[in-house]
């Protein structure tokens, strides 16, 4: 990349590290922070779904907007957004308070997100662009290992502390992208290109698809993941009396993993099993995961148990968006724009549930993802069953 490149790319990845970290920074103090304003497990699970509700409706038109008004004012107007969230959530004592800034701040990561993601396509050439969305996702990578990290360090200066320490840094990134990051391009109102048919129409589209399968492990893996990490933090003070030094050290322990397993293992094992194998045999990991959940009678146990199931979705996550490409032919923008709203819908209705669920028995989140993925793995053997045997027939026609 050229130097202009380069410091355009530095100020992009600072960003989204911002963005992302600034959300898991307030994980390890939401269980002491609930219930100081006696709340529970549904308010734990809509803090999460809330913000991804906001996300997953605003999207389509934020990419709208980071054509038609240019990606940098998207940006900022992003960090904004994620910056208002926290001073809200900062000053906020009910829960209903809580929940707008959880809106703001969805709200302002769907401004934020397509825009970093659309700037790196306009100072990208093809040969450069799967280098730079890598460098933009090991930005959100280390946001997700260090942000927890250092909410549970600042905690120990008060509760609210990491949430006021988040407000202020993403108001510095507002400031900093405004003097340093220019227009990605000259001229703005870019050509939308953004199909405008319903999200309704063509998640009935993709129903018919090769795919299909794959984007419903996709929603249910994000479901069960997002549910799961929705009330580990409830659970394990609840269960085992964890401090949020505990949580946070938890929460980037399987950060790290996740990172580690995607940069060094993914590739290598898929090459040697195939994409398939390796779906069915990470689904039975994740699912004996969700099982031992319920033996684990420590907090090291839990630990062991928690860092077994993000090893396995780390791995499910790449393998799955290969699987759909692969399948999806000449189709890659309906693939994985599909691919992008299952998962979104998982990540909505999984820390719902949990929250409810938590609140009527500690363990029915647990039981509820233990039940789908026991399913859906099942399911997709079936349906792995039927490509070869469709596959076999197809060979002996010809």
């Amino acid at each position: 990349m050229l130097p202009e490149q380069r410091k355009k790319m530095i100020i992009l990845m600072i960003n989204m590290f911002i963005a992302i970290g600034s959300f898991g920074i307030i994980i390890p103090i939401l269980p002491a922070y609930l219930l100081s304003i006696g709340q529970g497990g549904t308010a734990a699970g809509l803090i999460i779904a809330i913000f991804a509700g906001a996300q997953l409706i605003m999207s389509p038109i934020a990419g709208k907007w980071a054509d038609q008004y240019g990606r940098r004012i998207m940006i900022i107007a992003g960090l904004s957004g994620l910056a208002l969230s926290m001073f809200v959530f900062y000053f906020s004592d009910t829960i209903s308070i809580l929940y707008l800034s959880r809106v703001i701040g969805g709200i302002g990561a769907a401004l934020l997100i397509p825009a970093i993601f659309a700037y790196v396509a306009d100072i990208t050439t093809m040969e450069q662009r799967a280098k730079g969305n890598s460098l933009i996702s090991a930005a959100m990578s280390l946001g997700i290992v260090v942000g927890p990290g250092v909410g549970g360090f600042l905690a120990d200066f008060g509760l609210k502390m990491p949430l006021l320490v988040s407000a202020i840094i993403g108001v510095a990134a507002v400031a900093f992208s405004a003097i340093w990051l220019k227009e990605s391009k000259e001229e703005v109102g870019f050509s939308s290109g953004v199909d405008d048919e319903r999200m309704v129409k063509k998640l009935a589209q993709s129903v018919r698809k090769p795919y299909f399968i794959p984007l419903i492990i996709t929603l249910v893996m994000s479901f069960g993941l997002m549910a799961y990490e929705s009330v580990i933090g409830l659970f394990v003070d609840n269960k085992f009396g964890a401090t949020p030094q505990e949580i946070a050290v938890m929460v980037t322990a399987t950060g790290i993993v996740s990172v580690i397993v995607q940069l060094f293992i993914v590739d290598r094992i898929v090459h040697r099993y195939g994409e398939g194998a390796i779906l069915n045999m990470f689904l039975a990991v994740t699912t004996i995961g969700f099982l031992s959940s319920f033996f684990a009678s420590s907090y090291s146990l839990f630990f062991i148990v928690t860092l077994m199931i993000f090893l396995a979705s780390s791995i499910l996550r790449p393998v799955l968006n290969t699987l759909i490409s692969k399948l999806a032919g000449n189709e890659q923008g309906f693939a994985m724009g599909m691919n992008n709203a299952y998962m979104s819908i998982g990540n909505v209705l999984g820390p719902t549930l949990a929250g409810l669920l938590y609140d009527v028995h500690i363990y029915y989140p647990f039981l509820l993802g233990l039940i789908i993925l026991a399913l859906t793995m099942l399911v997709s053997i079936a349906w792995q069953r039927k490509q070869k045997t469709a596959g076999r027939n197809a060979a002996v026609l010809k």
